[in-house]
């Protein structure tokens, strides 16, 4: 007991993978007055039955670039900390029954090559070789990821924890976390061999994370969004053929996964390891009369192989071996889901000096790397590289627990779906709608999900197919493709309609709250009457978030950003705060609806009263009506024509949209305004804008401010950035259009080298061109550069284009 620390500057909760790995990387980083809490042993969660398969592929880039470096860390941990490890690394063989699924991999493919890392694209003959025990005869192809393979979880837990303890952190097993008290600044810990006063903690609880975050609601935490799901998977008999094989030939044979049927099969031993992800799943302590128990350390779920048969099956006719022998042993165990299976690593949302580092669905994969992100996090206060896939705050208040219970289902059931760009997950929706949603329904709207916020993608017409199925392609050319092009024609030749449903509000308001919100802008705050975007940096100078702001008065600012930005956006203000400033969130306290096109003057002009449609664009009136309703009017539009966004209360905008619709207006969608938009080089938040980028690197050096008497965040790396030249450049590329756009992230090449990445990518149907904004090394901004996008394996040619919209370049439209 006289070695037990009272005091710490970090306390992480949980000894699995993560909470070991943080520990890791903050004792190596220096800072060793760190303390892990263990309610039993180490690896007691979901840490010590992982199946421990180590891939690097992920659909998601920031999801890989954490893979990537954990196994990079993992080939050399065993000699850096003097402990054996059992680590294969086999390569691993994916399995497509499908063009898509082809398509897919190639689109990972050059994902990875842009990393470093190589995986190539085989044929089923090119598999065979790799596996000449696999049946491949009804296959579309594969994929290889060399680096792949299997660790043993206990071990690499147990190397992670001897690293932390010779760099200097401390871990107290069997010291299960009581509570959670506060004390001016400090933490208080409550454990059963006493309290531990600390600056920081992290909740690093695995499937145990859900309850621990309920000792924070008391300051201002919420219900973690997650769900506890049953993962079952089987170990053989040894197979005397395997063995033999395996003897031979001196390794194991490749990890297998048959993504289209949804399994992985590898080697373990001279047996075989099958773990389906089975659509009929289930998930374990959801209900009253399943309550979770207070400790299930080294525990298993009964098992229940009936669920398998199917998967098992396919999988005896894929590899004939698996069914020459019989079970050894089956090991169904808990693992967390958040609602869209990526884990949940960063700020705690609501909560100051805390942090989330759990729901982990691949823990072992991803841990070594999910330390070194929660190290920054917790010692920089940002990342290396742009981490919003996995932040807590991309969930707000909509993840209840049904919401979360439906998608972890259908998450772990589509372990291995394709992400298509026009596919809408059906599970977890209509958890918020606006007002206007019946009459969007009987305008044919097709709904996607933002921030819980049902909105209109794209309006079908009869005939045309909107099932499930048809979404199922990385194509352009579908039954949404003819209707956005007339949605965009509408826009462009009379005028056009669209809530924009979900914007998040922020009111900041106290003395001083002006220049508070002025301190942590690059840009210039605009004056009374006028909006403006502004850019916020972090201490990098890199886009942290992008608002349009509206200044009432010195002691009031109103901020609108993007839906997804809610919980994100306040806490920049929030977190920051002096005694004195209140920053409210106000995002369903009002609706917009854009209005645009070169006759909105003409149709808004009878139905405004109060409004002076005059005055000039970036302008806002906020006293006047539109057909009889309250309103404000901010002369923007996003799609790049004249326009204004109506901002209304709630039950004001069904008679606004009546009225308009009487007059003609016709609707569009957010498919449409996405092709408008990138025809006016308009930036996209967490696609174009992004902590991956600085301000002068994302091109937009007009809105920063350098002689603003604030020393903003940021303001010294960027004028050393100015000074030095920046190292790549924001790019407008017009491409050869092909069949599909390419996606996030498609690599940018220039001859042999890649030298860039797209970050958002769309058809034009005023300019009719295919157009990707994106970013390339500097020395390639040059207008009439000859560039390659790869787009899901094929290299289409892109030429720079000037630094200007492609759609009306001086904006005469939009200031008409």
């Amino acid at each position: 007991m006289a070695d037990f620390p009272t005091t710490a500057r970090v306390v992480i909760i949980g000894g699995g993978v993560i909470g070991t790995s943080t520990l890791f990387h903050l004792a190596r980083a220096g800072w060793k007055d760190c303390v892990l809490l263990e309610k039993n042993e180490l690896t007691a969660g979901s840490t010590w039955h992982a199946a421990g398969n180590c891939p690097n592929f992920a659909p998601n880039w920031a999801v890989m670039n954490m893979q990537r470096y954990g196994l990079e860390l993992y080939r050399g941990l065993a000699d850096d900390v003097d402990y054996p490890m059992n680590y294969h690394v086999t390569g691993s063989l994916r399995l497509a029954h499908s063009k898509e699924r082809m398509q897919e991999f190639a689109k990972v493919s050059g994902q990875a090559r842009y990393q470093g890392l190589e995986m190539d694209i085989l044929t089923n003959a090119e598999i065979k070789e790799r596996h000449p025990f696999l049946e491949t005869h009804d296959l579309a192809g594969g994929m290889w990821d060399a680096l792949d393979g299997d660790i043993d979880p206990a071990q690499l837990t147990q190397a992670l924890a001897k690293g932390a303890r010779a760099a200097g952190g401390h871990i107290e097993r069997f010291c299960p976390v009581t509570g959670i008290g506060r004390d001016g600044d400090e933490w208080i810990v409550k454990t059963e061999k006493g309290d531990i006063r600390a600056e920081i903690v992290v909740n690093a609880a695995g499937y145990y994370a859900q309850r621990v975050g309920e000792m924070f609601k008391p300051f201002g935490g919420r219900t973690v969004p997650m769900v506890v799901m049953s993962h079952q998977y089987f170990l053989t008999e040894p197979i005397a053929e395997l063995e033999a094989w395996t003897k031979e030939v001196g390794h194991k044979v490749p990890l297998v996964r048959d993504v289209d049927i949804s399994y992985y099969l590898r080697q373990d031993k001279n047996g075989l390891n099958l773990g389906p992800y089975e659509r009929n799943c289930k998930a374990h302590w959801v209900t009253p009369d399943d309550p979770m128990p207070d400790d299930f350390s080294f525990q298993l779920y009964p098992d229940d192989l009936d669920r398998l048969e199917f998967y098992i099956e396919d999988a005896m006719a894929r590899l004939p071996l698996l069914g020459e022998a019989g079970i050894g042993r089956n090991i169904n165990g808990p693992i967390p889901y958040a609602p869209d299976g990526l884990p949940m690593v960063g700020p705690m949302p609501g909560v100051k000096n805390a942090f989330e580092a759990h729901s982990f669905t691949f823990g072992i994969a991803q841990g070594g790397g999910a330390g070194k992100v929660m190290a920054e996090w917790i010692m920089h206060g940002e990342t290396e590289l742009d981490m919003w896939s996995v932040d807590p705050r991309r969930y707000t208040d909509y993840a209840d627990h049904d919401y979360c219970l439906s998608k972890a289902l259908e998450t772990y059931g589509y372990e291995y779906g394709m992400h298509f760009p026009h596919h809408e997950w059906p599970a977890g929706r209509d958890k918020k709608h606006s007002t206007l949603q019946s009459r969007l329904q009987d305008a044919g709207a097709q709904f996607g999900a933002y921030n819980g916020w049902e909105r209109a993608n794209w309006f079908a017409k009869d005939g045309d197919d909107t099932t499930e199925d048809s979404t199922q392609t990385w194509d352009r050319d579908g039954p949404w493709e003819t209707r956005i092009r007339e949605e965009v024609e509408a826009v462009r030749d009379g005028c056009g309609m669209l809530p924009i449903t979900g914007f998040s509000r922020i009111k900041i308001e106290g003395v001083g709250a002006k220049d508070f919100v002025d301190g942590l802008s690059a840009s210039r705050l605009p004056a009374p009457g006028r909006v403006s975007l502004a850019y916020f940096p972090d201490s990098r100078g890199r886009i942290l978030t992008e608002t349009s702001i509206m200044v009432h008065s010195d002691t009031e600012v109103g901020l609108i950003s993007a839906a997804t930005a809610q919980w994100h956006d306040a806490e920049i203000f929030s977190r920051q705060a002096p005694d004195g400033i209140t920053v409210t969130d106000h995002t369903k306290a009002a609706e917009c609806l854009l209005v645009t096109g070169p006759k909105a003057c003409d149709i808004l002009g009878p139905l405004v009263g109060g409004h002076d449609l005059s005055r000039p664009w970036l302008s806002a009136s906020f006293d006047g009506t539109v057909a009889r309703q309250p309103c404000a009017l901010i002369r923007v539009s996003f799609a790049g024509e004249l326009g204004w966004e109506i901002h209304a209360a709630p039950d004001a905008m069904p008679a606004i949209w009546d009225a308009l619709l009487d007059a003609g207006v016709a609707p569009f969608g957010m498919y449409a305004l996405n092709s408008m938009r990138i025809e006016k080089g308009y930036r996209a938040w967490k696609g174009d804008l992004s902590t991956d980028y600085s301000l002068i690197e994302g091109g937009l050096d007009r809105f920063i401010k350098f002689d603003k008497p604030q020393d903003f965040p940021g303001k010294v790396a960027l004028l050393a950035e100015k000074q030095q030249g920046r190292k790549k450049g924001f790019v407008t590329l017009v491409m050869d259009a092909g069949d599909t756009d390419a996606p996030y992230m498609a690599p940018i090449w220039h001859g042999d080298e890649i030298v860039g990445e797209v970050t958002s990518c769309a058809m034009g149907y005023r300019t009719n061109k295919c157009i990707a904004l994106g970013m390339v090394r500097a020395n390639l901004l040059a207008v009439g550069t000859e560039l390659e996008v790869d787009v899901y394996g094929k290299r289409h040619k892109a030429i720079v284009q000037e630094d200007a919209p492609l759609w009306d370049p001086s904006n005469e439209r939009i200031k008409a």
